[in-house]
């Protein structure tokens, strides 16, 4: 079953970040039906967090769509190269979202594995920001702004992953945020493999 506009317009988006571990990411582009296992994310508050896009009010032409109605897809391009895809979660105007970092492919292996370049489907695949959306095949000019209640990006619910199968850290790539690049906002499955980076930090929640 698709995950419902209320479940993205909750006001946590650190709680919302851990409800969709373990969720199923889909695309279904030009007929081509991919899916896979969340087991990998980060939390970011479009207020009083450094490392957000959007924190405290800070409004471009990229950083538009954090700003839409919660269930919305803001994809960016990383480095000019890699497409990062996001949902943006609370009310209208608050600018929360999530980044998903891996996923664990679930339907359309070997149509991942084409679109990756990849003969074999090892943890690479699907592991780091880039990669799972170059594996689903989303992209920034085709899918910013994306409503995931549609038909083309969506999220599919699933059993809730228990607190003792979640690993917490702090996340990834945000030294710039000072004190904020310390918050233990990025989530993970324990017992999986498709995950993009483990720090010595990280402990079981």
């Amino acid at each position: 079953m698709k995950l419902e506009r209320d479940f993205y317009e909750r006001n946590d988006v650190v709680k919302i970040a851990q409800d969709l571990l373990g969720k199923t990411l889909v695309t279904s582009l030009n007929g081509q039906y991919t899916a896979g296992k969340i087991t990998e994310l980060e939390a970011y508050a479009g207020r009083d967090d450094k490392a957000c896009h959007a924190n405290d009010g800070l409004r471009t032409k990229r950083t538009e769509a954090m700003y839409w109605q919660g269930g919305t897809a803001y994809v960016y391009l990383c480095y000019g190269i890699h497409h990062l895809f996001n949902v943006v979660t609370n009310r209208e105007g608050l600018a929360d979202a999530v980044l998903i970092r891996a996923i664990e492919p679930l339907e359309g292996l070997e149509l991942m594995q084409a679109r990756r370049k990849k003969p074999k489907p090892d943890k690479t695949l699907s592991s780091g920001p880039g990669t799972l959306s170059a594996a689903l095949g989303i992209n920034t000019q085709q899918h910013y702004g994306l409503d995931l209640l549609g038909d083309t990006i969506w999220i599919e619910d699933a059993p809730a992953v228990r607190k003792s199968d979640r690993v917490v850290s702090t996340r990834i790539g945000v030294e710039y945020a000072e004190e904020d690049a310390l918050k233990p906002w990025r989530f993970y499955l324990k017992d999986t493999k498709w995950v993009s980076k483990k720090l010595k930090e990280d402990k079981v929640m």
